[in-house]
């Protein structure tokens, strides 16, 4: 007699809290919450027509992403802008995101080319407004994609997470020449494409590095003004 496994039923409040979370994600993205900011639990839950629980365990959950800090008769406030941080998120992106094309190029095949290109044109294409919003998210996705297709579940998670923490709080910066990443992109495209492992590996850390290089002088250029503007 074989047994069936029972499909594991979602209650309302993983319900709830889920839907809190994916809701302050949106907050954190729009720039309704920005960092260093104290969160109102109270408003959020009312913004969501949610009850202060499922708020809380959302917002616990943020903390253990690095998101959110808590401290006790403070309550809970936005992780603020870290130099350090986003020197360590390049960093790891450095290291992983060009380990993982060996297994992308030993397991490439036409439709995965098709699949890569399809998200680069999609980045070339993207809208160029002044917050570049689409634009970065295009971007993301051509990274996640050329990842996705290496097959390793784990480390892509890892990119992704790290992509949260550049997108959610750090999102609204334009980083990079716009000409400059096209070709960048199109040249790790290119040596995909050809199977050419060293040079693709070669090719993505350099633009890494390089995203990392006006990422960071974005940001110090934007604290620096805040720190006038205090003064």
């Amino acid at each position: 007699m074989t047994m069936r496994k029972t499909k594991k039923r979602t209650t309302p409040r993983e319900d709830s809290s889920q839907i809190a979370y994916q809701g302050i994600r949106r907050m954190l993205y729009t720039k309704e919450l920005v960092a260093g900011q104290k969160i109102a639990c109270a408003d959020i839950a009312e913004k969501l027509r949610l009850s202060p629980t499922p708020i809380i365990q959302a917002l616990k959950r943020l903390e253990l992403l690095g998101f959110v800090s808590h401290e006790p008769n403070r309550g809970f406030h936005i992780t603020p802008f870290s130099i350090k941080e986003i020197e360590e998120v390049y960093e790891m992106r450095e290291l992983l995101e060009p380990s993982l094309l060996r297994a992308t190029i030993e397991n490439l095949k036409k439709e995965g080319i098709a699949e890569l290109k399809k998200a680069m044109e999609a980045h070339l294409s993207a809208e160029r407004d002044f917050h570049l919003k689409e634009r970065l998210f295009k971007n993301k996705e051509f990274h996640l994609t050329l990842a996705s297709l290496s097959g390793k579940e784990t480390q892509i998670r890892i990119l992704q997470n790290l992509f949260d923490v550049l997108f959610l709080k750090y999102g609204g910066l334009p980083s990079t020449s716009l000409t400059a990443t096209d070709q960048e992109h199109q040249e790790i495209f290119d040596s995909v494409a050809m199977r050419s492992l060293d040079r693709a590996q070669r090719v993505l850390k350099n633009h890494i590095t390089n995203v990392k290089t006006q990422f960071l002088s974005s940001v110090r250029k934007m604290l620096a003004e805040q720190e006038r503007a205090v003064f």
